[in-house]
């Protein structure tokens, strides 16, 4: 940093005689006068260009729009609008259009915003009380290793998915209409000028004939010590790409970066077919935490034998973020996989604390709950004031409770909350459908997606 003191020069200014100092004082004056200007003005310029903490969010906003108009043609501009209504945003698609004059009035600009508005005016609301919700745990990714005939085999051919069903159901979804929304997008809070709280109201999802909104959740993305050697995911990372990507151990014991479970790949088939997603909807993650978080060992029962425990922590807010960014929401699975609706209202208060303190600080917190075991704190009919476990787990902020149930679709809204019953599509369900009663016809044909590689028949391990 440069040295501002009275050095040499300015003893040798001061031994100047007092008229020769006297004759110099205005030209310096403006002399100073005109830099600390030519100064202002170039810290003014330039500021908008600033996204530090000093700048506002509105000018940081406004000069990040500026910047993107500026140097966007109108091919790309035209390319952008398209992505975001081959996403169902098309007022969004507009907007981008409109916000720059040479292309709102350029003839494939007018063509495409008739276009959208056309399109607009034939979309169907979608029936928030008749949304599906499916949901899978990790991954099996070397089908070999998952059904080698050890302790754990049953657990895995029951619960998990393998790579080949799931792309194959996503396929089978994608080709009948189905389309990824924000368990957001079905119902979210507002103001209450009632009461001056909050209150759950239904959302308007609106999609093009033919099209049925569905959410998708993943369980247990924890990458469990025991899972270790069978086949599955190691960790999710901050890829190079700024996207989630998973770590996996080889047969050689080097490690591989790719898509290794659910997360990476579903982007990759939504990069493919973006109009599987309604406006950039991915699903939700759920995480316990007795084990850590996304694959690293990061609860508090670690320290003393997880030498990297607080980079590990750091990683774990990298990727939830990373996650957040890329359209997925986060949820709780509860700390220790326990049922919330059997175990002692004591325990499930220890419990639910634990994953707050321990699991939720590094995740951002969340509204979601996925219950383990699909066990809710209640019956069909809806939560009441005396629910005493409902009323705990509310004042913890969650606002989404969501069960196992095989129906179609169970949707509940109260003032202050939304149910949404889960349909497993493990193993378990596929060998069912194919043999006993199906559940899953509306979705794919169960045939045709299971997987030869598993061992039969599938028992029911009663896992969750």
């Amino acid at each position: 940093m440069p040295n501002y003191s009275n050095g040499r020069g300015g003893r040798r200014f001061h031994s100047r005689r007092r008229r020769h100092r006297a004759l110099s004082l205005p030209l310096l004056l403006g002399a100073l006068l005109l830099a600390l200007v030519v100064v202002a003005l170039a810290f003014f310029l330039r500021r908008p260009k600033r996204n530090g903490p000093a700048a506002s969010a509105s000018d940081a906003k406004q000069s990040v729009e500026e910047t993107t108009v500026a140097k966007l043609t109108s091919e790309e501009i035209l390319a952008d609008a398209a992505k975001k209504a081959a996403q169902y945003d098309y007022d969004a698609a507009i907007a981008a259009i409109e916000a720059d004059e040479k292309t709102a009035q350029s003839e494939a600009g007018q063509a495409a915003i008739t276009k959208y508005n056309e399109i607009k005016g034939t979309l169907v609301r979608q029936d928030p009380q008749k949304i599906t919700h499916v949901f899978f745990h990790t991954l099996i990714m070397d089908n070999k290793k998952a059904f080698d005939g050890d302790n754990r085999q049953n657990g895995y051919n029951d619960v998990m998915t393998t790579k080949p069903e799931f792309e194959k159901m996503m396929q089978a979804m994608y080709d009948k209409g189905y389309v990824l929304v924000r368990i957001h997008d079905v119902a979210y809070e507002v103001d209450d000028p009632e009461t001056g709280g909050k209150k759950m109201v239904w959302g308007d999802i609106m999609l093009p004939p033919g099209k049925t909104a569905f959410v998708l959740s993943q369980d247990d993305v924890n990458y469990y010590e025991y899972m270790d050697g069978d086949g599955f995911a190691k960790d999710i990372i901050v890829g190079p790409n700024g996207k989630p990507l998973n770590e996996m151990v080889m047969d050689d014991g080097s490690i591989s970066v790719g898509a290794y479970d659910l997360i990476p790949i579903l982007d990759e088939f939504i990069e493919q077919h973006p109009d599987f997603s309604y406006r950039g909807a991915k699903g939700i993650i759920a995480v316990t935490g007795y084990n850590g978080v996304f694959g690293y060992r990061t609860d508090p029962s670690y320290e003393g034998k997880n030498p990297n425990i607080e980079a590990d922590r750091q990683k774990v807010r990298e990727v939830a973020q990373c996650l957040r960014d890329d359209g997925w929401e986060l949820a709780s699975h509860s700390w220790g996989h326990r049922n919330y609706g059997k175990i002692p209202f004591t325990e499930l208060e220890t419990d639910n604390q634990k994953w707050q303190d321990y699991v939720g600080e590094l995740i951002g917190g969340t509204d979601i709950l996925l219950f383990p075991f699909g066990a809710d704190v209640g019956d069909w009919h809806p939560y009441k004031e005396d629910n005493e476990r409902y009323r705990y787990l509310h004042n913890s902020g969650f606002r989404y409770f969501c069960n196992v149930d095989s129906n179609q679709y169970y949707v509940q809204k109260g003032n202050d909350y939304l149910r949404q019953g889960r349909r497993n599509l493990d193993g378990y369900r596929l060998w069912q459908d194919m043999t006993v009663k199906n559940h899953t016809s509306d979705l794919f044909n169960a045939s045709d997606i299971f997987d030869s590689d598993r061992p039969t028949p599938v028992p029911d391990y009663k896992g969750g």
